[in-house]
Formats: structure tokens, sequence, C-alpha cells
């Protein structure tokens, strides 16, 4: 076939199944053959569903997406009768009884399902590398992570095995993957895409799902394909005035924009983080927005304290639900997982409540910034991503945490400031994301930079509650005027 299908978005894709072209079983067997010659070296694919694309593609198939591959995200994206492992040994034969509203939606845009994307144990780190599935590479350097959680999505999508893919962000896992493998990745707002029936909302409201992809428009098409409520959700948006990919025509007028570089934890933010703030400021600036520096008034360690504290409380509650699901034993978890967990269950109600509490404070300081700034502008990422293996947790601090879990030693741990300690240490790399999770906000990382080393880096716009059609139309204008398609070369 003379068509490079990795140099088209979904939508062009799509509009090539339309016309003619391409047959939607000329693009999947091609698709198929770009990831069995790559897949071995990248390691992005946890589960294998071809088959059932084959048989998505002999019935009838329409849809604004008909015949374009796809691939899920290994974690609660439920399509029944596959296995959905959650990166986790104690899951790697689980198979899937219902299927998500989210798969169900994909399906209906016409979207071929062929697999699910490798993820950390449980979505819980930045980085994808597990017991189950070993480690997923970034397509523009091997040696390094392509981030977390929805760290095979990226990847995938960076490498040209699908124009987009599933992904999920409960403290960054859209954004940062996307910020690492040169992709546009949105986090809308709590409520815009329904995590039903299986869930009501995944932490507290933090989890939002959506895509990752090569193009602005992708990731429009796609927000009005999936948002919208199900019946018994607990949280329901209001919907768009408009369809989100309408946006993308109309200009998103003299934004003020307030931007930061400082780390929130206090961290370092590499030069080349730093730089790429600077520049997308410029290009701001040059497209007649207002651009100065300013941040919302947050403290950034009670922030970072508070979603540790989610952190801990829910891998806790999920540990134990697989536990008591599949008769596993809790030393079938990584040890860093077991360890959270340990913290998780020493945590009381009462102070989970208290760091809960904080949220709103949080909302309130970000919702007075918007009241002045539309958008609020930082790194994606303060480091870049790391080498294979090099977040690994020492043998000693494993073997350690293993005792403490046993000993069930969490309570002094906490009393003992670990917290902090934490909070820090998982954060200190990517520190910006979570604030927009915690106040529910819709947030974006674009690729409008390369660092020193040729890798992407990603620059994070925030928005007020619900204002996903102002980063969209930006995203549009900066896409046009900066274009990124075209920028390297993946090394696949």
């Amino acid at each position: 076939m003379a068509v490079a299908l990795q140099d088209y978005d979904a939508t062009g894709l799509a509009a090539l199944i339309a016309d003619g072209s391409l047959s939607a079983a000329e693009v999947l067997d091609a698709t198929l053959a770009r990831i069995d010659a790559a897949e071995p070296r990248l390691n992005a694919i946890a589960v294998d569903l071809r088959e059932r694309g084959r048989e998505q593609i002999a019935g009838p198939i329409a849809g604004p997406f008909a015949g374009v591959p796809f691939l899920l995200k290994d974690i609660f994206q439920e399509y029944a009768g596959a296995r959905m492992t959650m990166g986790a040994l104690p899951l790697k034969n689980h198979v899937a009884k219902t299927t998500s509203a989210y798969v169900e939606r994909c399906r209906r845009a016409g979207l071929v399902i062929i697999g699910a994307t490798t993820t950390p144990e449980l979505g819980l780190k930045a980085t994808t590398e597990t017991m189950l599935h070993g480690a997923t590479r970034n397509p523009w350097d091997l040696d390094r992570t392509p981030g977390g959680s929805s760290g095979g999505a990226a990847a995938a999508v960076a490498a040209g095995y699908v124009p987009m893919a599933g992904a999920s962000d409960g403290g960054g896992s859209i954004r940062i993957p996307a910020a690492y493998c040169g992709l546009f990745g949105l986090k809308p707002s709590r409520g815009r895409v329904s995590e039903g029936p299986a869930l009501g909302e995944g932490w507290e409201g933090a989890v939002c799902t959506h895509v990752l992809t090569r193009s602005v428009r992708d990731s429009a098409a796609m927000l009005d394909v999936l948002a919208g409520a199900e019946p018994g959700d607990p949280f329901v948006i209001t919907p768009p005035a408009r369809p989100f990919a309408a946006e993308l025509g109309h200009d998103p007028g003299r934004l003020r924009i307030g931007f930061s570089v400082r780390s929130p934890v206090g961290g370092r933010v590499e030069s080349d983080m730093i730089e790429g703030v600077h520049k997308t400021a410029l290009l701001l600036e040059s497209l007649g927005h207002h651009v100065e520096e300013a941040e919302p008034s947050i403290d950034g360690g009670l922030l970072a304290r508070c979603y540790m504290g989610l952190y801990f409380g829910h891998v806790a509650a999920m540990t134990a639900r697989i536990c008591r699901e599949t008769s596993c034993s809790a030393s079938s978890f990584h040890p860093d997982t077991r360890a959270l967990a340990s913290l998780g269950r020493a945590m009381s109600a009462g102070a989970f409540v208290e760091l809960r509490a904080h949220w709103n404070g949080f909302a309130r300081a970000l919702a007075e910034f918007h009241a002045t700034y539309d958008l609020f502008l930082t790194p994606t990422t303060a480091l870049g991503p790391a080498r294979i293996g090099a977040l690994d947790t020492p043998r000693p601090l494993q073997l350690l945490s293993a005792v403490i879990d046993r000993l069930g030693a969490g309570r002094l741990l906490l009393k003992s400031g670990i917290i902090d300690e934490l909070s820090f240490k998982n954060l200190e790399r990517t520190p910006f994301t979570q604030l927009a999770n915690l106040t529910f906000v819709p947030a974006m990382s674009m690729p409008l930079h390369q660092g020193s080393d040729g890798l992407p880096v990603g620059v994070q716009f925030v928005a007020r509650f619900g204002g996903e059609a102002t980063l969209l139309r930006l995203a549009a204008q900066l896409e046009q005027a900066a274009p990124w398609a075209v920028r390297g070369a993946f090394c696949l």
C-alpha cells in the first residue's frame, strides 16, 4: 500500500476510508503489520484484540471514524469478554464482564478496537514499567520512558501504530505522556466524559477519560463522540454550546494568560521546560494575546499532600478489592504498591476527609485567578523523561516496604512525616499537573518545543471549569502557527 498511514491523523484516515481510497481491511492489515514490526522493541500493547477488530470490520461499520484502528487503555476502559489487566499480575487473566460507556461510544463512532495499551500497575506511576508487562519505551528515545499512566497509549500513537488511543488522567496521566511523546493531550472537566457504568467517579472525581492524539482536530472530534452523561452518573456537566469540533474555526479572541515556571513543590525545573514556556509566551504575544507572569495563590506543598492522601486511600481500596475478587495474595503486587496501600490503610477516615476538604480552597483560589486570567500556562513537566529503570525503587527499600507492610507499620510512617517526603519524591518530576485534577478543570499539554536533546517538550494550559472550548480554539491557533506534526522523526 503506497499510503503511509502514520502520516495521517484519525480524521484524515477516516476520510480516505470514506471516499474509497482505502478499505478498512487494508488499513487494519497495514496497522497490524506496523505493530508487529515495532512492538518487540516498544512494548506498548498489553492486550491483543486484533481478531475482534477483524470481526468488527466484517459487519456494517459507520460513524465519523468508521474503519480507523483504535487502542483502548488497559484500565477502566472495559470491553466485555476482553482481558483487562491494569498492569497487575493478579489481574493477568481478568476478563471484563461489561462494556463501558466509553468503549460503546468509540464503537458507535466506527473506531475499530484492536487492543489495549500498557499502563503502570493500577495506573499509579508516571512511568510505564511493570512486573507483568515489562518496560514500555518512548519512540523518540528507546532508552527512555514514555511517561504514565497512559504511557502505552502515548508510545503507540507517537510510533504511528494508530492515530489516536484511549487515555485517562488522574494526576497528569494524559498530559505527562503527551509531553514526553510529542502529542496533544487534553484532560476534560469533571463529568464531561462518563466513567460508567462500573465507576461513578474515579478518585473522587479527579480522574477524567479522553484520548491522546497527534492533532487538535482529532481530540475535539473525539470529545464530541465521548462527551455526555450516562444514566446514574453522579455529576452532570452543562453540555457545550456547540460541537467542540466547531470551535476550531473560531478565533479565540485576545486572551489574558498568566504563566509560571516555578515548581509548586519547590523542586528543580529543567532549562528546556522553562525555555518552552518562555518561547510559548512570545508566540502567544505575537498572536495578540496578553501574557504576564502570574500564578494562583495556592500552597503547592499542601496540594501535593492532599494528592498523596488521595493516592494512598485509593491504592488501599483498589488492592483490597482485587484481592477479594481474585483471591490473590497482596504479595502479588509490586512492593511499591503494597507500601502505598499500607499507608492508605493506616490513614484514618478523618484524616482523609480533612485532606479532601482542602480541594475546595484550591478550586476557589484557581477561580479567583481565572477571574483575571483566561488561562494558566506552565511547563507540563519539570523534568524530561527518565531513562528506563532509573526510577525503580532500590532493592533494599523494596524489602523495607515489604517488612513495613507485613508489620502494619504504616501508622508509624504517617506520624514520621512520610507524606511530605513522598509528596516531593513522587511529584518532583511532574508537579504541575495535579492542580487541574483536584480542582476538576480542563487542561491540555501541547508539544510546542523541543529540548536541547531533541526530545519533545510539552507546555500546559489550564482553563476555567467547563472551558474546553477556549482551550481547543487556542490549541488550533497554536497548531497552525507552530505545527508540530512535521517536527522530528520517530526512531521506529
